[in-house]
């Protein structure tokens, strides 16, 4: 029998659960977007995403998808419903953790709710099965080319930045929800399917007339950086000098027509970025060479850039410099793209700098000069230049040369201790413009205010 005093101690402990348990908030929608100020209906809240696996099967013949996504999530509130993005395709079946789940259409959110509410730092899975052709988007915001999933001669290109991996794919359609990948892509025998990661699987399926090639990327990724690129490909596969692996995919048709060797360049860009910026942050390095002329761009995937056709040496080193600027550190919000386009570009400078070609001063200098107080170029605020104008060329240029007059102000000693510090401090996770300047600040013992100040986020052609 238990003492008075224990008696009264227990019943303190169960009015103090049910106290707990009573106050607990009733479960509610997850919001339809994080509130990006570009974009503010993309990702969604109520959850963190951890895990896509990806089924996707397609025929070049009709273009059709037929897609399965199993999405591992943790609720980050007591969930009575959640969105995912996916734009125009059709979706047939959703379960929640294996039941089947109610489902609306709101323009591009399915809104999702599980026959049971999803309490708060509970882990979950979400199925959907869907199909259709899917549409790339248009528009000034990708220099006025299509973007996201899109048809070639024998396949599909798939790059998707900024707000395209919805396209093909339900997801949380935003920098700031990263999660890891399994994507299997089936495609008619002879094509390959080459994705982000490392291949852990090949296979023929439907009575041998579809091959699946299976990819994992085990390190987190934005949606925008997935890529499920389809064709007819040579493909080269070994490791860097350093060790790392590499893993290039070229159309047959490019194979012998650019005077680059994107193999080579690959493997010694990637070795000396890992010099530069810290260790190289995921498990292959590679690229895929696709003949998209119509894209006219190229794009950091993550692990494999992919490219609409290899322009120069100077093109594969910036998608390159992506992996650690964008790739492995992503923005929290896309006004900050100039942490990965400035950045990206100035490590044009500093291989031309490498090279012996130019230094990352006399490149700083011709950009200055070539371009009078009256252009245009001068009236973008590359720290928040807006949704419709976020990849304009300041963002690129005017943001490298941020960092060239940081690395004169500061001194290359601080300079390049920077760097890599900041690649390490937000390895796979998420920063911000604010962060970096913090950080460059307690690195150099400087106040860089006015610096940052005139460079980012004043208009108009700054003064030497």
């Amino acid at each position: 029998m238990l003492s008075r005093s224990a008696r009264l101690a227990a019943l303190t402990v169960a009015a103090a659960s049910f106290t707990l348990i009573a106050a607990a908030p009733a479960p509610t929608p997850g919001s339809a977007g994080i509130g990006d100020p570009y974009f503010p209906d993309l990702g969604n809240g109520g959850f963190d995403a951890r895990h896509y696996d990806l089924d996707v099967a397609y025929d070049p013949g009709t273009d059709r998808l037929d897609g399965r996504t199993t999405l591992t999530a943790r609720a980050t509130q007591n969930l009575s419903s959640f969105d995912l993005d996916l734009q125009k395709l059709t979706v047939t079946w959703i379960e929640v953790n294996g039941r089947r789940a109610d489902f609306t259409r709101t323009g591009d959110e399915i809104v999702i709710t599980p026959r049971t509410p999803i309490r708060k730092g509970s882990a979950f899975t979400t199925t959907v099965t869907y199909n259709g052709v899917p549409e790339p988007l248009s528009g000034p915001i990708v220099f006025g080319s299509d973007y996201g999933w899109m048809k070639t001669a024998d396949g599909v290109f798939v790059a998707c930045e900024p707000n395209a991996a919805s396209t093909w794919f339900p997801s949380s359609d935003h920098p700031a929800d990263k999660a890891t990948y399994d994507i299997r892509i089936k495609a008619p025998k002879g094509l390959t399917g080459v994705s982000n990661g490392r291949l852990v699987g090949t296979y023929d399926t439907d009575k041998g007339t579809r091959t699946v090639h299976h990819w994992r990327e085990s390190k987190p990724m934005a949606t925008y950086l997935a890529t499920a690129s389809i064709g007819k490909f040579d493909v080269k596969s070994g490791r860097t000098p350093a060790g790392t692996p590499i893993y290039v995919a070229i159309d047959p048709v490019l194979a012998n027509s650019n005077s680059v060797d994107v193999y080579a360049v690959t493997a010694e860009a990637t070795d000396y970025w890992s010099q530069v910026f810290g260790p190289y942050p995921f498990e292959e390095t590679g690229a895929v060479v696709d003949d998209m002329p119509e894209a006219g761009f190229s794009l950091e995937t993550q692990s494999k850039p992919s490219y609409s056709a290899v322009r120069s040496e100077s093109t594969i080193v910036h998608e390159l410099a992506h992996q650690w600027f964008g790739d492995s550190v992503s923005v929290e919000q896309w006004k900050n793209i100039w942490l990965n386009e400035g950045f990206a570009t100035y490590a044009q400078w500093l291989w031309s700098e490498h090279k012996g070609i130019r230094s990352a001063h006399d490149s700083f200098l011709a950009g200055y000069d070539s371009r009078p107080a009256t252009s245009a170029f001068w009236q973008t605020t590359v720290g928040d230049p807006q949704r419709d104008t976020m990849f304009a060329s300041a963002v690129y240029q005017r943001g490298a040369m941020t960092l060239q007059v940081l690395r004169e102000r500061i001194g290359d000693k601080a300079f390049f201790r920077l760097l890599p510090l900041w690649t390490k401090q937000h390895r796979y996770a998420n920063a911000s413009t604010s962060d970096f300047i913090a950080l460059a600040e307690r690195v150099s013992g400087r106040q860089l205010d006015d610096l940052f100040d005139t460079w980012l986020f004043t208009t108009g052609k700054p003064t030497l």
